[in-house]
C-alpha cells in the first residue's frame, strides 16, 4: 500500500501512454490493443491499465518476479515460505493500487506496475494495514514492519510525486522490453504534469537499469538489518534515458 513501501523491480526494463482501454486477462482472454511501445523488438507490447478483475493475475505476477531479490530473501529466507506468503501480500499493494493509484500492464497480464501520486504531505497508512499485513505475512511480520520502515526514512517529503511502488514482469516474459515498456508509458503522463517520479531499487543491478532510464540516486542506499541494500531514486520530468 501506499503508505508502506515496497522494493521497484525492473523485471527487465520501451512505450508511450497507454489507452484508458482495460485488461481483461482474468477472464481468460485478451483486452483490446493498448498503445505500442516503441523498441527494437520483433513484436510490440502494448501497455493497458487494469482493473479489478486481474487482482489476482498480477499479485501472482509480482509474486514469482520478487521473489529471489535480496530483499525478499531477508523478508522471508525459506523459499517455499515464500511461495506462500508473498502472492496473498501483493495482493494487498495491488488491491490498495487499484483503488487509489493506477496500476498498467500488458493485454495478457504478464506484467504490472503500481503506481502511487503522493502529494505534498506524508501518505496516511491505509486503514487496516496493519492487521491484513499480519494476516497475509506471519509468522514474518516484523520483518515486513521493519522493512516498510527503513523505506519510509528515505522517502521524499514536501514534494508532490508519484511512487513506483512496484514494477514486475513475470520470469518468462523478462528481458523482451515489457519492464521498460510500463515505465515509459507513466513516464509520458509524469512529463506532461510535471510531476517527479521515485522508487527504491531493490539491487545494484536494477539501480544501473533505472540510471539509464533518467533516474539518479536520491540520497544514500536505505540498509535492511541483514546488510543488504536498496536504492532510493528520483527521475526528474523530462529526464532522458541513456
Amino acid at each position: 500500500m501506499s503508505r508502506r513501501r515496497t522494493q521497484a523491480h525492473d523485471g527487465e526494463l520501451q512505450a508511450r501512454q497507454p489507452d484508458e482501454q482495460r485488461s481483461t486477462c482474468a477472464a481468460g482472454h485478451t483486452a483490446p490493443s493498448g498503445t505500442p511501445a516503441a523498441g527494437t523488438s520483433s513484436h510490440t507490447i502494448r501497455v493497458v491499465r487494469a482493473d479489478a478483475a486481474d487482482l489476482g493475475a498480477l499479485s501472482q505476477v509480482i509474486a514469482d518476479a520478487f521473489h529471489e531479490l535480496p530483499p525478499s530473501r531477508w523478508l522471508v529466507p525459506d523459499p517455499a515460505t515464500r511461495r506462500e506468503i508473498f502472492p496473498p501480500y501483493f495482493r494487498l499493494f495491488v488491491e490498495h493500487a487499484l483503488a487509489c493509484g493506477i496500476v498498467h500492464t500488458t493485454p495478457d497480464c504478464t506484467a504490472a506496475a503500481l503506481w502511487q501520486p503522493i502529494g505534498n504531505q506524508p501518505a496516511t497508512q491505509p486503514a487496516g494495514y496493519n492487521e491484513q499485513l499480519r494476516a497475509a505475512t506471519s509468522p514474518w511480520t516484523s520483518r515486513f514492519l521493519a522493512f516498510d520502515a527503513a523505506l519510509d526514512q528515505h522517502h521524499p517529503a514536501g514534494i508532490a510525486h508519484h511512487h513506483l511502488a512496484m514494477i514486475a514482469v513475470r520470469p518468462d516474459r523478462q528481458g523482451q522490453g515489457t519492464g521498460t515498456a510500463l515505465l515509459y508509458a507513466h513516464h509520458a503522463s509524469l512529463d506532461s504534469a510535471g510531476l517527479p517520479a521515485y522508487l527504491e531499487a531493490a539491487d545494484l543491478r536494477t539501480r544501473g537499469v533505472y540510471l539509464r532510464r533518467g533516474y539518479a540516486d536520491y540520497g544514500g542506499p536505505i540498509r535492511l538489518p541483514d546488510g543488504t541494500r536498496m536504492y532510493p531514486m528520483m527521475r526528474e520530468p523530462g529526464a532522458g534515458a541513456e
